[in-house]
Formats: structure tokens, C-alpha cells, sequence
């Protein structure tokens, strides 16, 4: 018998890179698609308060935010530890939240506006005066549609 012998150092051939960009692009796309970027930036604390029924919002698109908390530590020397209101990106006082809803009513098209819902995200340490003064500039402001917004309790 005889033997079979290569000619030559056993060495791998190279390694095709032709494929590598439609990877990358997969890649690229599968994360953008799936990656949500935040809308609002927190200036105040929120620990949202726990709750047993809960129901899930229908179109989020629809929602408008209202955020109140302790301002975050960096703003605290300016505006103090007191309960604050946040609208969009900026604070805000109870005056300020009839021009929010018109303006948020106005970005909508006109079969979306009687379905709109104004989300409070209040943390469970706020005093609820604030709460109270902020449903009353909604009432004037014919924003009759309220959410609150909280997190599941664990049962253990």
C-alpha cells in the first residue's frame, strides 16, 4: 500500500469576509428596530406606588405625561426638595399645565383627540395637594380622561 502524502506546511486556507457587512447590517437593524429611545429626561425622583389591578394602556401614543417628584439632587439648589411638576423636559408650576394639554391636543390629528389620556406619574411620597391642584387645572382644561400610573405589587 502505499501512502498519500500533501506537498507543502498543512496550513488553513483564509477566511472569507464576504459576508461580513451584510452581518454588521442585520446586526444594525435588528437593534434599531428593537431599541427604544427615551423621550423625557427625569429631573424629578419617582418611586411610583404599587397597586393590585392594574390595566395596560391601549395606544401609548395617545398618552400625555405629567411627572411629579423631589427634584433630582443637581436641581435640588435651585429648586429646592419641595414636590415639583415636570412637563415634557422642564419644570413647571399649576399654571403652566393648561398650555401643556392645549398644546399636546394641538400635535394631534382630529380623530386622535377624544382619545387622548393624561398619565400622572407621581412618586408614593408626594403630598396629595399637588395631586388635587393638578386634576383641577385638567378639569379647566376639559382633560377629563386621567391615568394614574403605579407598579404591580409582588405578592410573597
Amino acid at each position: 500500500m502505499s501512502k498519500f502524502r500533501k506537498k507543502g506546511g498543512k496550513e488553513l486556507p483564509p477566511i472569507s469576509t464576504a459576508s461580513l457587512p451584510d452581518i454588521v447590517f442585520m446586526l444594525l437593524f435588528f437593534f434599531m428596530v428593537s431599541t427604544t429611545m427615551r423621550e423625557v429626561t427625569f429631573m424629578v425622583e419617582i418611586k411610583l406606588p404599587t397597586a393590585t389591578e392594574l390595566t395596560k394602556l391601549e395606544k401609548k401614543s395617545l398618552v400625555s405625561y405629567i411627572y411629579v417628584g423631589e427634584p433630582l439632587a443637581q436641581y435640588q439648589r435651585t429648586f429646592g426638595v419641595s414636590s415639583r411638576i415636570q412637563l415634557n423636559d422642564q419644570f413647571a408650576n399649576i399654571g403652566d399645565i393648561q398650555d401643556y394639554v392645549i398644546a399636546e391636543r394641538e400635535a394631534r390629528s382630529e380623530e386622535e383627540r377624544p382619545h387622548m389620556k393624561t398619565s400622572l406619574k407621581v412618586d408614593e411620597n408626594t403630598k396629595m395637594g399637588i395631586v388635587t391642584d393638578i386634576k383641577q387645572e385638567l378639569r379647566k382644561s376639559a382633560a377629563l380622561s386621567i391615568n394614574y400610573s403605579s407598579r404591580q405589587r409582588v405578592e410573597r
